[in-house]
Formats: C-alpha cells, sequence, structure tokens
C-alpha cells in the first residue's frame, strides 16, 4: 500500500490559490480555501517565498500583504525578484 505524501506548503498554497481565482470556482469553495492559503504563509514567510516572489493579482496581493502585516506580524515589504 502506497501512502500518499503532504503536499509541500507552496504546493498547498499555489493550489488554493489558483481555485480561489477561478472565476469558475463557487464561493463557499473559495471561502473554504482561505483558511488553507493562510496556513501556508508562516512557512511560506520562514522560506523566504515573499522576499522572492510578488503574486500578480491585485485584490490577492493585497489582501495577503494585509495577513502578513495584520497583528503579531513581522512581515516587511521588500521589492521581490519574481512575479507569481
Amino acid at each position: 500500500m502506497k501512502s500518499k505524501l503532504a503536499a509541500s506548503p507552496l504546493e498547498t498554497f499555489v493550489a488554493c490559490a489558483h481555485q480561489m481565482l477561478d472565476p469558475a470556482t463557487p464561493e463557499p469553495v473559495r471561502r473554504a480555501m482561505e483558511p488553507r492559503l493562510l496556513a501556508q504563509l508562516p512557512a511560506l514567510r520562514a522560506l523566504g517565498v515573499f522576499e522572492l516572489f510578488e503574486l500578480r493579482d491585485p485584490a490577492m496581493r493585497t489582501w495577503l500583504a494585509d495577513e502578513l502585516e495584520g497583528p503579531g506580524a513581522d512581515f516587511q515589504r521588500t521589492h521581490p525578484v519574481f512575479l507569481l
């Protein structure tokens, strides 16, 4: 029996972001993706992902910046090298 490997934080983040940005995704599904996507932020921040990449979607970029800079966050804006 094969065991299913857990997705990495980056894989989970990208999958959730794609689903949230897809106009065909029903609103309840989109809302269900939010906490799953947000749960990946600490790991992605620790890996330095947001220092290297910037999201192309303005609404998602603003939402995540607000989440990363929220109460207790030590996120500093940097100039990313690549756009996602």
